[in-house]
C-alpha cells in the first residue's frame, strides 16, 4: 500500500472522517499524483519544489483560490502523515502560505429571492419532495451531503429539531421551523410512499425507485429552480443565506457556530462580513446619535 492509500486509510479508521470527506481527499491526492507522473516524479519522493510547481499549475489552470487552498490543505495532511510514518525526513510544505481568498465572502441572496425559490417546486410528488428539501436547507443550514443522508428518524417533529451527523461523524442538534416541518410532513404522507412503492428505506428523501437522493441530483434540481428565477446559486448558497439572515436578525455568533457545525469560530465569522445591513443595524442600535 503506497503512502497516499495508507493516509486515506488512516483518515478513515483512526480519524473517523466521513466517506464524502475521504473521497474529496482522494481526488486531491490523485490530481497531485497525476501531476507528479507528468513531471516524472513519484508520490513517494516529492519535494517542496514539486508542491510549489503543483500550486502554480492549479492557479494557471484557472482554479479558484479556495480550490488551490483545499488541495494544499490535503497535501499538508499527507505530509504530516508521511513524517509521522517516517517516510519524510522534513516537511516540504512547512511555512507554505495558504493562497489568498481562502475565506472569500460567500454568495448570498435576499429573503425575497429565497422565498421565491422555495415556492418554485409545485404541482406533483417530485415538486413536493423538492420543496421539502429546499425548505429544510434554508430552515436549518444543512450541507448538501447532510440533506441526502437524512434519515426519517433524524427529525423530532414534536420538539422541532434535527439530529445531524456532519463532518468527522460529529453529531449536532439543529432547530427546524414550523413551515419546513409542515412541508416535510406533507411529503412523508403524500409523496414519499409513491417513491417507495413496496420497498422500505430509512432515508428521508428518495429518488425514483425508492433509492436515496444523491448530491448530484440535488445540485441539478437547485440549478434548475434557480435558473427559472434567473439567479445563480448552489446548494451551499442556502446554507450561506441561513447563516447570514440569522445574523442580520440578531442571532448570537456562538449559537450559529453550533448550528452550522463549525469547529472554529473564525469559520463562522466570515458571515459577519457578508452584508452591510448587519453593520447598519449595529450602528443604529449602538451609536449615541442614531
Amino acid at each position: 500500500m503506497d503512502p497516499a492509500e495508507r493516509f486515506l486509510n488512516y483518515l478513515t479508521v483512526e480519524k473517523g472522517l466521513s466517506a464524502n470527506t475521504i473521497e474529496s481527499y482522494g481526488r486531491d491526492i490523485q490530481k497531485f499524483r497525476k501531476f507528479l507522473q507528468g513531471a516524472c516524479q513519484d508520490i513517494n519522493s516529492f519535494k517542496r519544489e514539486d508542491i510549489l510547481s503543483f500550486i502554480s499549475y492549479l492557479r494557471d489552470s484557472g482554479n479558484q483560490a479556495s480550490t488551490v487552498a483545499r488541495n494544499l490543505a490535503t497535501l499538508r495532511g499527507l505530509c504530516k502523515f508521511m513524517l509521522m510514518d517516517g517516510l519524510l525526513k522534513e516537511d516540504p510544505i512547512e511555512n507554505l502560505l495558504t493562497p489568498k481568498g481562502w475565506k472569500r465572502i460567500p454568495r448570498i441572496i435576499g429573503t425575497d429571492e429565497v422565498s421565491s425559490l422555495l415556492k418554485k417546486p409545485e404541482g406533483n410528488n417530485l415538486s413536493l419532495r423538492d420543496r421539502a428539501m429546499l425548505e429544510i436547507m434554508y430552515s436549518s443550514g444543512l450541507r448538501a451531503s447532510e440533506v441526502v443522508n437524512l434519515k426519517t428518524g433524524d427529525i423530532n417533529f414534536e420538539a422541532g429539531f434535527l439530529t445531524l451527523t456532519g463532518k468527522g461523524s460529529k453529531q449536532r442538534v439543529v432547530p427546524i421551523h414550523e413551515q419546513a416541518l409542515s412541508t416535510i410532513k406533507r411529503y412523508i404522507n403524500e409523496s414519499r410512499p409513491v417513491f417507495l412503492k413496496k420497498k422500505t428505506s430509512n432515508y428521508l428523501f428518495l429518488a425514483k425507485g425508492g433509492k436515496p437522493m444523491t448530491r448530484q441530483r440535488l445540485w441539478q434540481l437547485i440549478k434548475k429552480y434557480s435558473a427559472e428565477l434567473s439567479v445563480k446559486i448552489s446548494p451551499h448558497t442556502l446554507r450561506h443565506c441561513f447563516a447570514s439572515h440569522l445574523l442580520d436578525g440578531g442571532a448570537d455568533l456562538r449559537a450559529l457556530q453550533k448550528m452550522l457545525g463549525h469547529t472554529d469560530i473564525s469559520t463562522t465569522q466570515i458571515y459577519t462580513k457578508v452584508t452591510p445591513e448587519r453593520l447598519r443595524k449595529i450602528h443604529k442600535k449602538h451609536h449615541p446619535r442614531s
